[in-house]
């Protein structure tokens, strides 16, 4: 693939990551590692949380003065329960946690850090031509930082990527979203509808 259109996908993939959320992504390929790689974990802890509904139940209708051991042990699977089910909480919330840190590294990597590298491995390269005497005078600015002469630069052609999409994306939310009604004053529909009774 050309650099024109590796640079051009390179930027697509950032902004659409952005358009969409590192925090929606997270949670959705949260869900995907947990049902393949967590999935027993994530039973036990459904398991035990209704253990302890059906325990704590119990223990409710259990009166303490009258059947006291029977109370008194269903107090103890309770708590017991509950530790048990708040260290499943910690261990589940800390495999989140790590998830979360090398999920945003490998977005990081693939997006950002990839497109600096691309930019500076071919910080020397053109990524086009323009043909000559256009701009005239400024088009040694398109060739910024080390670029040819009379050729657009990596970090050029990355800008106005990013700008052409964002651009089009303003333009697909503006289609997209509803267009808003437009308030008229009370005054102004009143004397509306009387000047049209009478004519």
């Amino acid at each position: 693939m050309s650099l024109i259109f590796t640079i051009f996908a390179l930027v697509f993939l950032t902004e659409l990551i952005s358009w969409i959320g590192k925090s929606v992504l997270l949670e959705f390929a949260w869900d995907f590692y947990s049902r393949i790689f967590m999935n027993v974990s994530y039973s036990r802890q459904r398991q035990l949380k209704a253990e302890l509904l059906i325990t704590k139940k119990e223990l409710l209708q259990t009166s303490a003065q009258d059947h006291f051991a029977k109370w008194a042990k269903l107090r103890r699977s309770v708590d017991k329960g509950l530790a048990e089910l708040e260290k499943l909480n910690g261990e589940l919330a800390s495999s989140k946690t790590a998830f979360s840190v090398k999920f945003n590294t490998l977005v990081w990597v693939f997006t950002t850090g990839l497109s600096f590298f691309v930019g500076w491995w071919y910080r020397k390269a053109a990524v086009f031509y323009l043909p000559p005497g256009w701009l005239g005078p400024l088009a040694w600015g398109m060739s910024l930082p080390f670029a040819p002469k009379g050729s657009v630069s990596v970090g050029v052609w990355q800008m106005a990527c990013r700008r052409v999409i964002k651009v089009g994306e303003r333009a697909v939310k503006n289609m997209i979203a509803p267009s808003e009604p437009v308030a008229v004053p009370a005054e102004m529909e009143t004397s509306f509808s009387a000047g049209k009774k009478s004519p």
